[in-house]
């Protein structure tokens, strides 16, 4: 029997250090009911997390948050960032992804998600035109797809609309296996929406399988609180907390 799923549509919040259970009461004032935290990967900006646990897991879902949990995983050997250039997907990506997935679902599990829950590999913009980089990036997020589904996760992907996803659906046509069961696409600047997006066709990832990041690094005040965000309209599948 598989986990039950939970969706949720309205809009969300990712940042790069987990806000302090305070802080996320007091945002609650916001327009925002569920946030992205980044609980795990080699890749991951802010290592630090003073505040995230299992506690603080159960205390926000309390307070009425939903949780999307991010893994900042290797990147591509073509990655844009010059900040991301020195964690690359390796000679064997496949295994690589396999391994970081293990990481992924020990990390979750630890945090109190369950099973049933989406796990977002955050694979940021590449070159995804270079053939060589496309391969084994490719190799890698299925690696990981598999083996985060055969634990009963979901597999989530975050990636730039113009490099991983439009690489995700050309995939998808192709009638690759193993690919991502959410998309969580970054396209700033435009109107936020879920299925305008132009480099997926309507009917990929439907129902209820899509996150659109709309604008990046933004500063908000609520609750006599500021965070820098980036902002998402969603509607897809939030974690299980224990």
């Amino acid at each position: 029997m598989e986990p039950e799923v939970r969706t949720f549509k309205g809009r969300a919040f990712d940042t790069c250090r987990a806000p302090s259970a305070d802080t996320m009461r007091r945002w609650r004032a916001s327009p925002y009911r569920a946030v992205g935290v980044y609980f795990g990967g080699r890749g991951r900006a802010c290592k630090a997390q003073p505040h995230l646990s299992h506690g603080w897991m159960r205390t926000v879902q309390g307070q009425g948050w939903r949780v999307l949990p991010l893994y900042v995983g290797s990147q591509a050997t073509c990655v844009f960032a010059r900040h991301k250039k020195s964690v690359p997907i390796g000679r064997h990506p496949w295994k690589q992804g396999t391994a970081e997935a293990r990481d992924a679902v020990k990390k979750a599990a630890a945090l109190g998600i369950r099973p049933g829950s989406p796990l977002f590999l955050d694979m940021e913009a590449y070159a995804d035109g270079k053939k060589k980089c496309a391969r084994s990036t490719l190799l890698f997020v299925r690696g990981w797809n598999r083996e985060v589904s055969r634990r009963g996760y979901l597999a989530g992907f975050y990636s730039s609309a113009e490099s991983g996803i439009r690489h995700m659906e050309r995939s998808r046509r192709a009638g690759v296996r193993d690919l991502p069961s959410v998309v969580w696409f970054a396209r700033w600047g435009v109107r936020n929406g879920l299925h305008s997006e132009p480099v997926l066709r309507k009917t990929a990832w439907t129902p209820a399988r899509r996150i659109h990041q709309y604008a990046g690094n933004v500063r908000e005040r609520h609750g006599g609180r500021t965070l820098l965000i980036d902002r998402n309209l969603m509607h897809a599948p939030v974690a299980r907390i224990d």
